[in-house]
């Protein structure tokens, strides 16, 4: 399950970092072109725009691999680049038509590129780039351009280029305001614009469609929903299946191809294997088969090379059943994975001492593999806003009978950890013991923190027998509920002297301390610079750090566990006693599990409506204005390295050179040159 802890991170490590001059080029300067970058040279820092920074990352791993394994993370990462067009469609009925257009008067656009409108015209270009279409990536509202409708007119004529009806409007109107809408008491299927659902499906339809569907083996439920999109024709309630020959089929072909290319060259049969189980996947779209792979690509564990691919993460659908493009190729990162493998090795010491009740503890937790890996390339859904660590697969079964694959995207990391720093830490922290912890331990901290919440928490608890799968019980809740009940685990273990024991650190305490002055600050304060005034907080992994954070502060007022210190009109919340808190993150843990176990949906409603929504609008004003001064931006994403290979008389590879792009314009129209597989409607 991708843990977008980037984002939790706002306030220590990621976002901290000061931005050097914006090196891109004037418009349309040869989009292929590159740059070789020297690693004792290196600059992360590429441009930002908007709320967005782009940086950019190294592979430090691939020297180390040998021409057959460099071919392999090669075929890998252009298998994944041939569905980029499907996140654009999945994420919006119009993403394509609108980039193809926007691109195509980028292009060929030569009147005045001095204007503000001009400007204001690759601006939003670049932030729809980023987002992959027109929905802002992770706040979900639309982005409205800068420039008016008669200045999209004047340029759309003057090169030629034909934007027409919906298509054309919506980019001014109010219609389609939200990708994903995860409000209490509306039929979010009809107010969310992604494209996993036909016009007029409702909630009720989809309750309806799927609670008659009846999985061959009830203890091994299939992943209904999760590679087709819901339509009514003639009121008559289909899925389109993803799949050769199906929907998205021009662009699977293409991604077949390369997985073929990629399985000749595995580095070993189970690797092989699981390769084989994912290629018939896509050229049937059978669930079965789905599931089939992933217990193989659970098992494959050896190697140096692996990768997640396919239709995978819900969080874009307002019910949690449809799953969205995404692939991440990785290369193990060979020294770090084996220092943090003892999670993994140690994963039953951690179940059997949670807090969690008798019932809701797995006997035996299999199979939890760990690595830091190091990223060769992304797409989709993880492109160019990445995750820094993920845990897969989903289904709960699976986990339970064979394990799940833990990694933590260490080079990924490295690159956010130096990009330079700004003085935002300094203005939010309470004081200069709080400032001296973070600086110290911070990074540890995080880097601790993601993997005791890919590792222990997302491989932690088990549901109560007859209990349905949990995007059923808690509905709109249920990824919410999820991470949260994740980022608890990680919590709850990162004040634990164990963590010493274990070798991870040399001072559990102060690491323990530095992990909850971060995590509190964050969840509720910081991550507001996020939203704009007067907005409640929808994304889901934001509103667990804001749901753990209240309700830990509330459930500690009467011992003033955290305080709401007042100085020079400004607010800061101080931790007064860390092993209370300790206390109150594990009775939340134990809630959050019982709920998940039980499928309690009155309590997750009640728990998420009421301390992860809705915001203190005198402190978001506040954080809003305090704010102000820094000009890094909030979020940050990246450009991926190119591996271009160089061939030898008879065509065959003989070497490969990595490559930087020059700037994030180029990346972005050569993907669109090179990857365009799908027609504008689909």
């Amino acid at each position: 399950m991708k843990h977008l802890f980037y984002v939790a991170l706002a306030m220590s490590s990621v976002v901290f970092f000061s931005c050097n001059e914006d090196k891109k080029k004037p418009a349309n300067e040869d989009v292929a072109k590159t740059e070789k970058v020297e690693s004792d040279s290196f600059d992360y820092n590429l441009t930002q725009f908007e709320d967005i920074k782009i940086l950019r990352y190294q592979i430090p791993s691939w020297e180390d691999l040998t021409l057959k394994e460099k071919k392999l993370v090669y075929y890998l990462t252009q298998a994944g680049l041939e569905g980029r067009d499907i996140i654009w469609d999945q994420n919006y009925r119009h993403n394509l038509t609108i980039r193809a257009a926007l691109e195509n008067v980028y292009t060929n656009y030569d009147g005045d590129k001095t204007s503000e409108d001009w400007k204001n015209f690759e601006n939003y270009l670049r932030r729809i780039w980023f987002a992959n279409g027109i929905h802002h990536h992770y706040s979900n509202d639309k982005m409205k351009p800068a420039f008016s409708s008669e200045y999209l007119k004047e340029v759309l004529a003057a090169t030629n280029t034909q934007l027409e009806g919906e298509a054309f409007e919506v980019l001014f109107n109010d219609k389609d305001a939200k990708k994903v809408n995860q409000g209490k008491g509306v039929d979010n299927v009809g107010l969310s614009a992604v494209n996993f659902y036909g016009p007029n499906v409702t909630n009720a339809d989809v309750e309806k469609f799927y609670a008659a569907k009846k999985s061959p083996n009830a203890d091994k439920p299939l992943s209904f929903g999760l590679n087709s999109k819901l339509v009514k024709e003639n009121g008559v309630l289909k899925e389109q299946v993803y799949k050769s020959g199906g929907l998205y089929g021009a662009a699977i072909d293409k991604i077949v191809e390369w997985l073929e290319k990629a399985q000749g060259v595995a580095e070993n049969k189970a690797q092989g294997d699981a390769l084989g189980l994912l290629i018939q996947y896509y050229k049937t779209g059978d669930l079965q088969t789905w599931d089939d792979y992933n217990v193989a690509w659970t098992a494959a564990t050896e190697g140096n090379i692996d990768y997640i691919n396919s239709f995978i993460e819900v969080y874009n659908d307002p019910l949690g059943y449809r799953g969205s493009y995404e692939t991440i190729v990785q290369i193990k990162d060979f020294d770090m994975s084996e220092k943090m493998a003892v999670l993994s090795e140690n994963a039953q010491w951690f179940e059997d001492n949670s807090p969690l009740m008798d019932e809701h503890k797995k006997k035996n937790v299999v199979g939890v593999t760990y690595k830091v890996v190091n990223v060769a390339g992304e797409a989709g859904d993880a492109s160019p806003s990445t995750p820094i660590g993920v845990n897969l697969p989903n289904a709960n079964w699976i986990r339970a009978a064979v394990g799940s694959k833990s990694v933590s995207l260490g080079n990924i990391i490295n690159a956010y950890n130096n990009a330079g720093s700004t003085g935002r830490l300094k203005e939010f922290v309470h004081d200069d013991e709080e400032l001296a912890l973070e600086e110290e331990y911070g990074q540890v901290g995080d880097k601790l923190h993601t993997a005791l919440h890919e590792v222990i928490g997302h491989a932690s608890g088990q549901l109560n027998p007859g209990v349905g799968e949990t995007k059923e019980t808690l509905k709109n809740y249920a990824s919410t509920l999820e991470e949260g009940r994740a980022d608890l685990v990680g919590l709850y273990y990162l004040y634990n002297p164990k963590l010493q024991e274990l070798g991870l650190v040399d001072d559990w305490k102060k690491v323990g301390m530095a992990a909850y002055d971060g995590y509190i600050r964050n969840g509720l304060m910081t991550q507001l610079i996020r939203l704009k005034q007067g907005d409640d907080v929808e994304e889901a992994h934001m509103r667990n750090r804001q749901w753990v954070s209240a309700w830990a502060f509330e459930k500690g007022a009467k011992d003033n566990v955290i305080e709401k210190v007042t100085r020079d009109g400004k607010t800061y919340f101080n931790i007064n006693d860390y092993e209370k808190l300790h206390d109150i993150f594990g009775q939340l843990l134990k809630e959050t599990q019982r709920i998940k176990s039980e499928g309690d949906y009155a309590a997750v409603e009640a728990l998420v409506e009421g301390y992860g929504v809705k915001v203190d609008q005198d402190i978001h004003r506040e954080v809003l204005e305090r704010n102000k001064q820094f000009t890094s931006p909030p979020y940050s994403g990246f450009v991926n390295p190119m591996i271009v290979p160089s061939m030898n008389d008879e065509g065959e590879i003989e070497s490969f050179e990595v490559q930087q792009p020059e700037t994030f314009e180029a990346q972005m129209m050569m993907y669109s040159k090179e990857y365009s597989n799908l027609p504008a409607k689909n």
